[in-house]
């Protein structure tokens, strides 16, 4: 058994609706715009925030067919975005929309944007942090010690500790240190009342450091307080559910969340109303 949160009181407020038959990858926003990258697609859509209306495309010549993290910087305006190949695309938000591209090390996967306005990626396959400038110069490495394993995303915690999502079938939330050991782990089944969290994926973090994971193979968005370490499931209701929730986007200035489905009917799902 496990209890759900129902005190934020979220409503779907809106569905942006599927675009073919590909599933959701990511989704982030930044001010009055809303970015959706789905898989085998060359291009990013942006939605009005407000409206939640399609205002423009943005194309990715050569973007790879899982294009499977997204993540923007206010400071540098600009979006970035990971491809299993090992490549990293940055894109200006203004001009001619000019793009930078560099590889990391394997299988970069979540990406998220750092006190420090650097580009933090998570690499499924070399077990390890990267952080870049925005300009695509490492700025060190965080090599993820013993019990770690495909790590899917990672975002820095207030404290400059991260918290990093693995992607497997029994799947833990972990915050480690700079050092890259393990402080604590959420989400194993012996001591979570949600049970085990199977493929965790995409992380939104107040900034409280409240935390809100994608359990993707259990169909759901769970809640991790800092203050008592509860994992608890967000209260949701979606007719017929949540499929396969892979994208993941909190915006705390309009208390709303963004959740993408990568399977089912490949929806943007849209919920006002959230109080962490």
């Amino acid at each position: 058994m496990y209890s759900a949160v129902k005190s934020s009181n979220p409503r779907l407020t809106h569905v942006i609706p599927p675009r073919g038959r590909y599933g959701v990858c990511a989704v982030t926003s930044l001010g009055d715009d809303v970015f959706v990258v789905r898989a085998s697609s060359q291009q990013i859509e942006v939605y009005d925030a407000t409206t939640l209306t399609l205002q423009r495309h943005i194309t990715v010549p050569g973007l790879g067919l899982y294009p499977c993290g997204l993540a923007v910087c206010p400071k540098n305006n600009c979006l970035y975005i990971s491809e299993t190949s090992g490549l990293i695309r940055r894109i200006k938000l203004s001009g001619s929309n000019a793009v930078k591209k560099w590889f990391t090390a394997r299988r970069p996967a979540g990406l998220s944007v750092n006190i420090a306005h650097n580009l933090v990626v998570a690499s499924n396959r070399a077990n390890k942090l990267q952080e870049y400038t925005t300009h695509g110069s490492l700025v060190r490495e965080i090599c993820l010690k013993s019990g770690m394993s495909d790590a899917w995303h990672a975002i820095q915690l207030s404290t400059g500790d991260y918290v990093v999502s693995q992607f497997t079938s029994r799947g833990v939330v972990r915050k480690v240190g700079v050092d890259g050991q393990v402080i604590q782990s959420y989400g194993q089944s012996q001591t979570s009342v949600v049970g085990q969290m199977k493929n965790p994926s995409s992380l939104a973090v107040t900034k409280n450091d409240d935390i809100l994971v994608a359990d993707e193979g259990n169909n759901r968005i769970l809640s991790i307080k800092k203050s008592t370490g509860c994992v608890q499931e967000l209260a949701l209701s979606v007719d017929g559910g949540i499929q396969r929730p892979e994208g993941l986007c909190l915006d705390e200035s309009r208390g709303r969340l963004y959740v993408g489905e990568c399977g089912g009917q490949c929806r943007v799902l849209v919920f006002d109303g959230v109080r962490l």
